[in-house]
């Protein structure tokens, strides 16, 4: 018996990721969010472009993600690049910190969405890409364009 698919909503890609970086592997995560930045991006307004996730001391931590204050928040709003906890199991958090210590791979999020009314990011295990590559990852894209164009 199949179950229905979870209702998600994207709030936010980082599309300059998929650019800059080699995706080797993708990980889903919950956030800890304070109750005026979940208001915030129901209303949409975050940015990932610098963000990253670290590793430390058993637990792992999403840094440079920037969620606007809330508008409508008073003197309990929350700090806009504050660092939030990222909810993974133990097993797991060990496996991706030894996948980052060993091969030189980085934790990029990648999107942002909600999943069943939760706050969810998904990570990828990133290595970054050399200038030749980025130029191939351009040329294919106009390629593609290029023959959409033409259809």
């Amino acid at each position: 018996m199949s179950t229905p698919a979870a209702a998600t909503q994207t709030i936010v890609k980082n599309r300059k990721a998929y650019f800059d970086y080699e995706i080797e592997e993708e990980v889903e995560a919950g956030l800890v969010l304070k109750g005026t930045e979940v208001k915030s991006l129901r209303a949409g307004k975050a940015q990932m472009t610098d963000a990253y996730a670290r590793v430390e001391r058993g637990e792992a931590f999403l840094v440079q993600l920037h969620i606007s204050e809330y508008e409508f928040g008073n003197l309990n709003n929350h700090e806009p690049l504050r660092v939030r906890k990222l909810l993974l199991k133990k097993t797991e958090i060990e496996r991706l910190r030894r996948k980052v210590a060993e091969k030189g791979l980085t934790l990029i999020p990648l999107e942002l969405y909600w999943k069943n009314g939760k706050a969810k990011v998904k990570l990828g295990l990133c290595r970054g890409k050399k200038a030749h590559d980025k130029r191939r990852t351009i040329r294919d894209r106009d390629v593609r364009r290029e023959i959409e164009r033409e259809r």
